[in-house]
């Protein structure tokens, strides 16, 4: 609670609080005509600065210049979701690829000049996929130590606009290189979805009180809701399936999403964070889609956005005058692979909520600790932690949880 609440703060300070608003996703958003760099990992200022730096008049000169289109901005993971979240999706920044598993397919349709790789979760081999399809790999983090990348450009504040712009002019040389490998790519397809909301424009669509979202909990039109907060793995289920699967049968049971994670942009891609994905939620959360005009799923960031999830879920709490275990609340990780997932866990079983993680953590080897956090955590901060592989089964354990969280409540 204490890193991510706060960091939550930094960054709406930094870059804006987010604001519901449509964005494009999948990977029909790359258009090989145009110069288009990806921001990529998990920190948003180089993509920030890089976004500034591409809506100047005088860059997309340069970029029609050496023939292409202009030159695009393309979201790619976390730094990409983290852009959605706050920046207007136009002509120059053009929406979010998709999550991890996807940044490879991405560099394989050949339509990708730069990839600015920060921080976490570029994938080892990708700078021979890169090499195969004209693209320049280069690191922006000194944590990124990809074999085969460009000099790193590592983001300094002081220079961020210089360093973009920096960006910007290797892509632009690079344009006429990558076209030359030719483009092999088919037409994509580009998706659509909602993005943007937090605690405050939650609070802003229903008028600046939760009373209108406590009073649907309470007449059971909404029966809970849950924090989806996941990474994509394929260790035992194809991309984002069984994410996607959780989530079906949790709208359908009327329960709001909130998602956050590489799970989100796997849900984004699917299509259920449009109004149209009401028709796939039960009765009660299909009126309260349609009464507050937003999706059944709600787009609450990054993997690192938990914060903004605890914040909301302390607001309801208080308004309720109950402590959040409680609290007809829960927490998913459907596809849960690493290190964040590993905090997001342990952050919102000290928060006291029921946490259902999937594939099975490699825990099992230290009985103590699956003892603490599957038994005796209930007595301690009212957390539990829930391992169920399958989703139908791991849904229905949810909602067993909802049911009997909102019984003690008498609602």
């Amino acid at each position: 609670y204490g890193a991510q609440v706060p960091l939550e703060l930094a960054q709406d300070a930094l870059f804006r609080t987010p604001q519901p608003h449509p964005i494009k996703v999948d990977l029909g958003i790359i258009d090989p005509e145009y110069v288009n760099i990806v921001p990529n990992g998990h920190e948003p200022m180089m993509g920030a600065a890089l976004i500034a730096a591409a809506h100047d008049p005088a860059v997309q000169g340069k970029a029609r210049a050496a023939g292409a289109k202009g030159l695009r901005i393309v979201g790619s993971i976390e730094t990409g979701q983290e852009l959605v979240q706050r920046f207007a999706v136009d002509d120059v920044f053009v929406g979010l690829t998709g999550n991890w598993l996807s940044e490879e397919l991405a560099v394989a349709t050949g339509g990708l000049d730069v990839f600015a790789a920060d921080m976490n979760c570029t994938v080892p081999t990708l700078a021979k996929t890169c090499a195969a399809h004209g693209t320049l790999l280069v690191p922006v983090s000194d944590l990124v130590g990809v074999e085969g990348a460009e000099k790193p450009i590592v983001f300094d504040p002081a220079r961020a606009d210089e360093q973009a712009q920096q960006l910007i002019d290797m892509a632009i040389a690079n344009f006429p290189k990558r076209r030359a490998k030719g483009n092999g790519a088919p037409t994509l397809r580009i998706g659509d979805a909602v993005a943007g909301f937090s605690t405050e424009s939650i609070l802003g669509a229903l008028g600046g009180t939760l009373e209108p979202l406590l009073d649907a909990i309470k007449s059971g039109a909404l029966k809970g809701v849950a924090g989806l907060v996941s990474c994509t793995t394929l260790r035992d289920s194809g991309q984002d399936s069984h994410t996607v699967a959780i989530t079906k049968e949790l709208i359908a049971n009327d329960v709001l999403v909130l998602a956050m994670g590489c799970g989100n942009a796997g849900l984004q891609v699917a299509g259920l964070q449009t109004l149209a994905a009401k028709e796939l939620a039960g009765p009660g959360l299909k009126a309260v889609c349609e009464q507050l005009g937003v999706p059944p799923v709600l787009s609450f960031g990054t993997c690192t956005d938990t914060g903004r999830l605890m914040l909301l879920v302390g607001a309801i709490a208080n308004a309720l005058g109950v402590d959040v275990p409680a609290l007809p609340v829960v927490a998913t990780a459907p596809e849960y692979m690493e290190q964040k997932a590993t905090i997001d866990a342990m952050a919102a079983l000290a928060f006291g909520l029921y946490v259902h993680v999937n594939p099975v953590p490699f825990v099992t080897g230290a009985p103590r600790l699956v003892k603490l956090v599957t038994e005796d955590l209930p007595g301690v901060t009212g957390g539990k932690l829930a391992v169920e592989t399958d989703a139908k089964a791991a849904v229905a354990a949810m909602l067993a949880h909802i049911e009997a969280k909102r019984a003690a409540l008498g609602i």
